[in-house]
């Protein structure tokens, strides 16, 4: 390598600095403080400083080549989709064009979409029911904020669902934020100490919001439903959710890390693609950071679980969960899912081997077994998904209220919004036809359906502003 230009430095001052190794060529990192002690130890020897340059340039690494996009159409990807109506199609040509645009991304090895999938963003945004499969790299957005949003299942044995609903709605929190104190859930301790042991998660904010979103559901399309057991008569309830505030502030945070990466790696990967390399510190770290985001949504599932059966008195059954926003490790392929359940035996230490596709708050509950399908990288889909968006569904309403909907599409169910007034945009007309879904989870044999939880009711948080709508206007 050519050495860099020697520098004129006041070598009276007998001390090297960050800025020194930078206009040298050593690009920043965790190694700076040992070239600097180097530096400045060879410097009280009374070694000049261009004696010190020449002797560090062996420790410099050099920049890597960028990684070029790969060519439009090199890596394939399986659609395990029908169209079976016009807005089906137009959903469906959204999709392609966005994945085709995903695939060119320079880590990416394949992918699939699944039979709920619509687009999600802007073009070469990962569509919601799209997988990609990454060699080296996890990929923050293709995660996306809501990170490990999951669904678990408990049964209630001979509950009343009345009785497990209003005990439900008792105990649940929906809508922004979190619990006040003096209301709030117990947080495991050493949950909260493996967090501050990580450079993502240590933050005072994300501490914070570990302890306070205990025990919280947030908004949009989440959920507590209460149903029956098509197979067993028993009562079961099903609730959906990801990591609220923590799960949010781990995302911002590897996207800024994987930002600095792609512009050093490969400019021209689109933003929402960039990648933090997985056998880099940080890649070690945010993969751990990870498995304790996990953990802590696993926790707040169960503690609204656990406080449910007390206030009911119900005796607990059968329990298990599944995620379908995360990243899945297989032999040295790391497999992001967004809007994607993982359909394959022992995809965790914690999976039971059945996993839950919800499909509107007036059809079932889903209890399914994988079929670990090659054409879909070992995922089934993770709910209906939409053919058209919220505002789309809002302007097709036409003269119909919401309550008109509510009372026509959920008839005799117990329907409630516990932090706002009826969401529209969630009423099973808003959402892709479940018996067209349910069909191409058998056509595709992505999963066998063991069972069908029946719909007694469920709670959502409803209409709720945004946070930052309501910041607008205290401004």
């Amino acid at each position: 390598m050519k050495s860099k230009k020697m520098t004129t430095i006041d070598e009276t001052k007998h001390i090297v600095t960050g800025k020194d190794l930078i206009a040298w060529g050593h690009r920043p990192g965790p190694e700076f403080a040992s070239l600097l002690e180097k530096a400045n130890c060879a410097v009280s020897e009374g070694a000049s400083i261009d004696a010190v340059q020449k002797q560090l340039e062996l420790f410099i690494v050099p920049m890597p080549d960028h990684l070029p996009l790969h060519p439009d159409g090199k890596i394939p990807y399986h659609m395990n989709i029908d169209v079976s109506e016009d807005d089906e199609l137009d959903n469906v040509e959204k999709v392609k064009l966005t994945m085709n645009a995903v695939m060119r991304t320079p880590t990416i090895v394949g992918g699939a979409v699944m039979p709920d999938a619509c687009p999600a963003g802007p073009i070469g945004t990962i569509p919601v029911g799209g997988v990609v499969a990454a060699k080296n790299a996890i990929h923050p957005g293709m995660h996306s904020a809501d990170i490990c949003c999951s669904v678990m299942f408990t049964d209630l044995g001979d509950a009343d669902p009345k009785t497990v609903l209003d005990a439900a709605h008792s105990v649940t929190h929906f809508g922004p934020g979190g619990r006040r104190n003096g209301q709030r859930f117990t947080t495991s301790l050493k949950l909260l100490d493996a967090f501050r042991e990580n450079r993502f998660l240590r933050g005072p904010r994300t501490m914070r919001m570990a302890q306070e979103h205990m025990g919280t559901q947030g908004d949009g399309n989440h959920f507590l439903f209460v149903g029956r057991s098509r197979k067993t008569g028993r009562t079961a309830m099903v609730t959906h959710h990801g990591s609220r505030g923590p799960g949010a502030m781990l995302y911002k945070e590897g996207m800024i890390v994987a930002e600095k990466f792609r512009r050093e790696l490969s400019p021209k990967t689109l933003k929402q693609n960039a990648w933090i390399p997985a056998d880099t510190l940080e890649g070690v770290a945010y993969w751990e950071a990870l498995q304790l985001i996990r953990k802590w949504t696993k926790a707040n599932h169960n503690a609204i679980h656990q406080a449910t059966l007390e206030v009911a008195k119900a005796q607990m059954g059968d329990r298990f969960w599944n995620e379908h926003n995360f990243v899945f490790k297989r032999d040295d392929i790391y497999l992001h899912g967004k809007g994607a359940t993982p359909a394959w035996d022992g995809y965790a230490s914690d999976a039971s081997g059945l996993t839950l596709v919800p499909l509107n708050m007036s059809e079932p509950v889903l209890v399914v077994k994988g079929s670990d399908a090659g054409h879909a990288l070992g995922f089934a889909p993770h709910g209906a998904g939409r053919n058209y968006s919220r505002s789309e569904h809002r302007r097709r309403m036409g003269s119909a209220t919401a309550e008109d909907l509510l009372i026509a599409e959920t008839k005799g169910l117990d329907i409630r919004f516990h932090a706002g007034p009826i969401d529209p945009s969630e009423l099973p007309s808003s959402y892709k036809k479940a018996e067209t879904v349910v069909s191409q989870i058998s056509k595709f044999e992505l999963a066998d359906i063991e069972d069908y939880i029946d719909p007694y009711g469920c709670i959502m948080a409803g209409d709720v502003p945004p946070p930052w709508l309501n910041r607008k206007k205290r401004k």
